[in-house]
This record gives C-alpha cells, sequence and structure tokens, in this order.
C-alpha cells in the first residue's frame, strides 16, 4: 500500500450521536412528557411524585434541555444554567433508594411507550442507573 492510498481513503464515518438515534429533541420531549405523565398517573411513582413540586411544567422543560444536551444534542440547558448540578439537585430533595427505583422504572417505561430501539433503550437505562444512583442523598 503506498501512501498516497492511505491519504486518499476517508475518515470513517463518526458514530451517531445518541441525539440523532432518539430522534433529536422532539423524541426527547416526548420521552419527557410520558416519563412525567406516568409519575403522575401511575401509581408505582407515587413517593418519586411526592418529592416533586405540584406544577411539573418547570420540570419537564428542564429535563427536555438537561437530555438533549446529555444525548449530545444543542448544550443551551448548560449554558442557561451554568454550574448546575442535576445530580446535587435531586440530592436536596430527598432522593433515597425508593425514588431511584422508580425514577429508573418510569424512564424504563416512557422509553418503550415512545418506542425507542431496544439497543439505544438498554444503553440508556444502563447509563440512567449510574445517574440514579447519583442522584441519592447520604
Amino acid at each position: 500500500m503506498t501512501q498516497s492510498t492511505i491519504a486518499e481513503a476517508p475518515p470513517p464515518d463518526p458514530a451517531p450521536l445518541p441525539y440523532d438515534e432518539i430522534g433529536g429533541t422532539p423524541a426527547v420531549r416526548a420521552l419527557v412528557e410520558r416519563f412525567y405523565d406516568l409519575m403522575e398517573q401511575d401509581l408505582r411513582f407515587a413517593e418519586l411524585r411526592a418529592i416533586h413540586a405540584p406544577d411539573l411544567a418547570p420540570m419537564r422543560e428542564s429535563l427536555t434541555g438537561f437530555l438533549t444536551a446529555w444525548l449530545g444534542g444543542p448544550r443551551d440547558w448548560f449554558t442557561q444554567k451554568p454550574g448546575a448540578c442535576i445530580m446535587s439537585a435531586h440530592r436536596q430533595i430527598g432522593f433515597g433508594d425508593v425514588e431511584t427505583r422508580q425514577w429508573t422504572q418510569a424512564m424504563a417505561q416512557a422509553l418503550i411507550d415512545i418506542g425507542v430501539e431496544e439497543a439505544l433503550a438498554e444503553k440508556m437505562n444502563a447509563a440512567f442507573a449510574r445517574m440514579g444512583r447519583a442522584m441519592q442523598g447520604d
């Protein structure tokens, strides 16, 4: 192989971002809406609902922005909230074992309900499990 042959080879395509795989901001918004709908309507998530404010509209908007950035989309949430830490905020509201379990279960159900591809859902659920543990208080 000559050096010119190597130089002419196109670079490999980068792996798609989870943000793109899920379907961008509209799909992230659908995930968040379904997650909070489950939290409000399904008694399996009552303890999780109880630690949130009565009005979930601000949380719906914030989580949409956070997950959009976290999945590799526009980073507006981080730009608008410099220094904000979603883990610390949840630790302060009493996020424990029960809430962690309910949070991960509701997220997993929301991923299924909006039709996220199984392999991506598995990756996201694994990351949500780690995130849930990090949000727990002492």
